[in-house]
């Protein structure tokens, strides 16, 4: 595409992005800096409609971005956004707190990028099978019931109810927990190696019929598939954008946000470190077409274990939503990093 074709389709883009209306060349030439005519302008159109770039919604009216013109205009055209002095600091205040709960630090950052973009966003709690134990606890329940509940260093918190073989003292649980804390604290449930588990057994010999049962109840809690939380802002968003003011559109779109294991597979189709953008049909939602995500991981000590991101239509502002993206999955990032290394 040469460089004539570029302008013309950066300003097709931005001016679509800003007002939701098709784009006229008589546009073009009084509201960016082109120096060409608008009969020139007409004609770079016409050659970028034969190139799929973009398209005429209908008749005598102006162009849009197709698709594959906003895959283009992100890939080759789009200039990174400066966030907003304002922004800036209302990111810092929303991460300037003492962290309780990674759960509910996600659950307000999800409302935060709604808040500031007014697309939904989508944040996942950190995966549990990337963290490594800090606490576990026994809690008597009635007599020969029990629960467990796990702690991981990212703040996943997992429990399941179990059965013992003989009743235990409240004294008996704290000790068979501190044990088993003192010697699986800082590994996985999956890298627990043979050495260890029989050094537990040895210290809690007389207790190896309910210790079993433990063992049994922590590795059944692992097998399970992972329950893998998602928290979602803005959900009603969706109906603020032109695209969406006919409710009979936007229902499909809300009804697929109600599926959490939907929701979970679009935010982990994320392919690469760094900020990734799906336009259109890229994000496989069911045959919607006309949505658009942009993702990025955020981390605890450099390892990946969550995605947070922001969907709303192709006509979305790709320059901002991805700057707040990558402000806001920086910030994440060096909080739980802090914080878990604290615990």
């Amino acid at each position: 595409m040469d460089e004539r074709k570029k302008k013309v389709l950066q300003a097709i883009v931005l001016d679509y992005i800003a007002t939701a209306e098709p784009v006229g060349s008589r546009t073009i030439s009084r509201k960016y800096d082109i120096a060409f005519s608008p009969a020139t302008i007409r004609n770079e159109m016409a050659d970028l409609e034969d190139l799929v770039y973009i398209e005429q919604p209908h008749t005598s009216a102006g162009r849009i971005p197709s698709n594959q013109g906003y895959r283009y205009y992100v890939d080759c055209l789009m200039e990174k956004d400066v966030l907003s002095e304002g922004e800036v600091h209302l990111i810092k205040e929303h991460f300037n707190v003492k962290i309780d709960e990674v759960g509910v630090l996600l659950k307000h950052t999800s409302k935060l990028l709604s808040q500031l973009t007014n697309y939904t966003a989508l944040v996942t709690l950190p995966e549990l099978k990337r963290g490594f134990l800090s606490n576990l606890q026994l809690v008597s329940l009635s007599p020969g019931k029990a629960l467990v509940v796990i702690v991981t260093d990212t703040g996943f918190i997992e429990h399941k109810t179990f059965e013992l073989p003989e009743q235990l003292s409240t004294q008996t649980l704290a000790q068979i927990s501190s044990i088993l804390t003192e010697k699986l604290r800082g590994q996985t449930i999956f890298e627990v190696k043979a050495t260890i588990m029989r050094e537990i057994y040895n210290e809690l010999a007389r207790q190896k019929r309910s210790l079993d049962r433990v063992i049994d109840a922590i590795n059944d809690l692992m097998s399970t598939p992972e329950k893998e939380g998602v928290f979602l802002g803005g959900t009603l968003n969706i109906l603020n954008q032109p695209e969406y003011r006919d409710f009979s559109k936007a229902k499909d779109i809300l009804n697929l946000l109600e599926d959490d294991e939907v929701v979970k597979d679009v935010l982990m189709e994320t392919h690469h470190q760094g900020i990734n953008i799906r336009i259109g049909h890229e994000v496989r939602l069911h045959n919607i077409s006309d949505l658009s995500i942009v993702t990025a991981t955020y981390s605890i000590d450099g390892e990946a274990v969550g995605t947070l991101g922001l969907l709303g239509p192709t006509r979305m502002s790709y320059s901002k939503a991805s700057a707040l993206i990558e402000c806001i999955s920086e910030n994440i990032s060096n909080v739980l990093s802090l914080y878990t290394r604290k615990r």
